[in-house]
């Protein structure tokens, strides 16, 4: 038996958007502040990331 709760929470997901994978390309001619700043980001995480597994 599923609470109410659970029936709105099933009905509201179902109006979700889904994601797919889709290969996207940094074009650095159309990037702002925040685009640079978040593939800053993701290469340390990266560079921290190759350097645990190393461990």
């Amino acid at each position: 038996m599923s609470s109410l709760g659970d029936q709105q929470q099933d009905q509201q997901s179902g109006q979700l958007p889904t994601a797919k994978a889709e290969d996207v390309e940094f074009s650095s001619e159309l990037a702002d502040e925040n685009d640079r700043e978040a593939q800053r980001r993701a290469a340390e995480a990266d560079r921290r990331a190759a350097a645990y597994e190393g461990e």
